[in-house]
């Protein structure tokens, strides 16, 4: 099987350091976070550092590990209500296409928030009409984008965002009617506190409606969490620390050979992580 990890979560170092820690630790893939993987890369700059010979460094190391990218994160909230906030944000989903598709990565990654500026801003609610037509209307130019340079743009749906069931989310697909957009399904970021009882259905809709356009799986297990509010999200743990079903998660990564990257892990429990599902996934 195809697992892989967050490089911001193995051990400090250079990248060419972290993605050999990935590596010994029998990982094949990874996600790249490039400010939080890369000290020295700030997010804001990206239009201006990722340059072709940035690209060149990243894919090189990557290829000297034997690493794949699976994902090249940019996770900014494109609703922002703020109309120079979000060309600007549109500026840097821009560069990192163009720089995914330079140094080889499966897809560009995101969510889609719903916020004025981060999780605690005020703003138009995220479930609301409001919230969706403000990112569709941000969202359809970074999807050109994706076309022209040939990249995928990856989406993930939570349950605390603008995108936050299968159902949206197939409806964001079908607004955009594009092959350049498809789906990261992290299970777990789909299950709130109340509805953890549920999850195991709720799962099993969004393999059924997403399934086929899903790219990459996150793999992550959860907790309720008695002291959180019901409609916030489940506490995360690594994959085999808490009450996670992958029933129909493993069957769909061997079906379509799916990039699964893990998420909430350290260093001391990533490879006991990735073995849990890899056990798993031979009973299946």
């Amino acid at each position: 099987m195809n697992i892989g990890i967050r490089l911001h979560d193995t051990a400090p170092g250079t990248l060419r350091e972290r993605l050999g820690f990935a590596k010994a630790q029998g990982f094949s893939c990874a996600h790249l976070a490039l400010s939080k993987a890369i000290d020295s890369f700030s997010m804001q700059d990206a239009p201006r550092l990722l340059t072709e010979e940035l690209a060149a460094e990243v894919k090189g190391a990557f290829a000297q590990k034997g690493m794949a990218c699976a994902v090249l994160g940019c996770y900014l909230n494109l609703a922002n209500p703020d109309e120079e906030a979000r060309k600007k944000t549109q500026e840097i989903y821009q560069a990192h296409l163009r720089f995914g598709k330079m140094i080889g990565a499966g897809v560009v990654g995101s969510e889609t928030y719903a916020l004025k500026t981060t999780m605690f801003s005020d703003g138009p609610a995220p479930q609301s009409e409001e919230a969706f037509q403000l990112f569709m209307k941000a969202f359809l130019p970074v999807v050109k984008w994706a076309e022209e340079y040939d990249e995928i743009m990856a989406s993930e749906p939570v349950c605390t965002h603008i995108i936050s069931t299968p159902e949206r989310a197939e409806r964001m697909l079908e607004a955009v009617h594009s092959d350049h957009v498809k789906i990261i399904l992290d299970a777990v970021n789909l299950v709130s506190n109340s509805t953890a009882d549920k999850a195991e259905s709720i799962i099993r809709e969004a393999v059924s409606r997403l399934g086929d356009q899903v790219r990459v799986l996150h793999m992550k297990d959860f907790a309720v969490n008695p002291d959180k509010p019901g409609d916030e999200q489940v506490d995360f743990r690594p994959c085999g620390m808490g009450t996670m079903y992958y029933h129909d998660l493993l069957p769909l990564a061997k079906k379509h050979d799916l990039p699964m990257t893990l998420e909430n892990t350290e260093p001391e429990n990533a490879q006991a992580a990735r073995e849990y599902l890899e056990r798993l996934a031979e009973t299946m």
